[in-house]
């Protein structure tokens, strides 16, 4: 690799026809571009084909309105001419990834004397393929949504569409043909990829259904977005999260144990951090990996530590900790810039960072990034006690306490037993979730503050599975696990209920049209930080296993 060019904090390496651009703060961020290279996992594939053939029917029971019955087998797409099914919709039995291909050759003898114009549309869930996308009104790039339209100049011909597709369901329908020709197809098959190639342990015998149905949908989840990166969801946004990761990441470990994987993402999110060493949330890979520029989530770039400390728990691999070390200790230097004299977070402290932590509209995130911060503050020495790097993070443990202090008298309403946020102090269940899980609160009033807030009709509740991961960690830390069990069986066992195949980016069982995007159709119907019942079910079989 060889440098190039010195710009704006960056230097920039040629690699391939392409460059990448690497943070200068980290004078080992080209090394750790090469160590995740050399760990990239290779993709096993499979081809399938279509099981039937299905109609929508409109059901106001069934989720977003819509629901799939049989129709038929796939043999008519090619025995029968397809003029005489102009629009089609077929059914791969489950959720995959990968790229389509097909061919359709003449019906009878007559030659094609025009082009055939065709309209293939992928869909992960039934209203995808029944919701009028024009005028489009999505938050996001309606270039997301899997339409393609392919012009066949003549028959017979075969294609693989360009580009990787994601869901159960594929529409086809015929926009344009002469008037004296039909055609039918002759293949149509789906080229399936993904980096799982190990089992996932078998449950007990004594599991319960709905938590095998649970853990079979979350295991396809995990599977899907599993691909060279831990990717968030494979039809949008096909990219590696710090937040997904991490729970990926914790699901793999419990399930098909891919560390390399986990090692691929951590070496390449270090590689790419910015000129002050800050960790850009999110990262693409083609066409060649690259950050997305701008994009700084303060709480995602202390979870990455808790990531890395994970990962050094499940491997043991100290090589790899030992390098991204440095990057732990800056995430930390750079947080707690955004800290008051008094040790309160500062939530109009200039920079301001974006802050994950739900997609939930009107939700104060201060209490809870007060909590996740002394989280971060926790792992991250227990990390430097592994490596003995004690010395480096010598003033960690005390900075924890008095943000836990401060917490507690700023935070903290007594009376009601629990943690408020914001100028409105606010009630919601994540500012009880972090100042839970950072032992702000002790497990006695942890429990009280988890019974009360979810026993409040009014209280901000989560809007989202990747939330949600964390009430259940909250709840088992402070002894509630049948309330841990009967949350995982209410919020994904409805998911299954409604038909999920995959885990949904966002759910709110009182919303089916709920998306953070303005337009429920871009919403990722398989997205990564879902996937996590099966975490729990495998590490708390007592709990979930019988």
């Amino acid at each position: 690799m060889k440098k190039i060019l010195l710009t704006a904090g960056f230097t920039l390496f040629a690699w391939g026809s392409t460059c990448l651009a690497q943070s200068t703060y980290f004078s080992d961020s080209k090394e750790w571009l090469r160590k995740a290279e050399a760990c990239k996992p290779e993709l096993s594939y499979q081809t399938i084909s279509p099981v039937k053939v299905v109609r929508s029917v409109q059901d106001t029971k069934a989720f977003q309105g819509w629901r799939m019955e049989d129709a038929g087998q796939p043999d008519i797409l090619f025995n029968e001419p397809f003029k005489k099914h102009p629009a089609i919709t077929l059914d791969f039995g489950n959720h995959y990834t990968g790229y389509l291909t097909f061919s359709i050759k003449p019906s009878g003898l007559k030659a094609a004397d025009a082009p055939v114009r065709l309209k293939f549309t992928f869909a992960e869930v039934p209203g995808e393929l029944n919701t009028p996308l024009e005028p489009y009104k999505g938050g996001l790039a309606r270039s997301w949504v899997q339409d393609e339209i392919v012009t066949v100049m003549s028959v017979p011909h075969e294609m693989t569409i360009p580009r990787r597709l994601a869901g159960r369901y594929l529409k086809i329908e015929l926009l344009g043909i002469s008037g004296s020709f039909d055609f039918v197809f002759d293949k149509l098959t789906f080229k399936t990829q993904t980096s799982v190639t190990n089992e996932a342990p078998a449950l007990a015998s004594t599991t319960d259904p709905l938590v095998r149905d649970i853990y079979k949908v979350g295991l396809n989840t995990l599977k899907e977005c599993m691909q060279t990166v831990y990717e968030d969801g494979p039809k949008r946004d096909r990219r590696l999260w710090i937040g997904d990761l991490y729970l990926e990441a914790l699901a793999n470990a419990h399930t098909f144990k891919n560390h390399e994987l986990t090692k691929h993402c951590l070496y390449l999110l270090a590689a790419f951090a910015n000129d002050e060493g800050l960790l850009h949330a999110t990262l693409l890979e083609k066409p060649q990996p690259h950050p997305q520029y701008g994009t700084h989530t303060l709480d995602y770039c202390l979870i990455y530590n808790v990531a890395l400390l994970e990962y050094l728990k499940e491997t043991g691999d100290r090589e790899t900790a030992n390098d991204l070390w440095p990057v732990v200790v800056r995430q930390i230097e750079l947080a707690l810039r955004q800290f008051s004299p008094e040790w309160i977070y500062d939530m109009d402290k200039k920079p301001q960072y974006w802050l994950v932590f739900d997609w939930k509209d009107g939700y104060d995130r201060q209490a809870s990034m007060q909590g996740l911060t002394i989280f971060a503050l926790q792992h991250s020495y227990e990390l430097a006690k592994m490596l003995g790097k004690e010395k480096e993070a010598g003033e960690w443990p005390t900075i924890a306490g008095k943000m836990k202090k401060a917490a507690r008298q700023h935070f903290y309403d007594k009376k009601r037993g629990v943690m408020v946020s914001g100028k409105d102090k606010q009630i919601s269940y994540l500012s009880q979730v972090w100042m839970i899980l950072s032992n702000t609160l002790d497990k006695k009033e942890g429990a009280k503050a988890m019974a009360t807030v979810m026993s409040m009709p009014d209280a901000c509740y989560p809007g989202c599975p990747y939330a949600y991961h964390y009430v259940i960690e909250a709840l088992l830390q402070c002894g509630m696990p049948q309330e841990a069990r009967k949350l995982i069986t209410d919020y994904w066992g409805s998911m299954v209920k409604r038909g999920a195949d995959t885990f949904w980016e966002v759910y709110d069982p009182n919303n089916d049209y709920l998306s953070p995007y303005g337009f429920f159709v871009i919403n990722s119907y398989c997205h990564a930080w879902s996937c996590t019942p099966i975490y729990f079910i495998n590490k708390y079989p007592e709990i979930f296993q019988k």
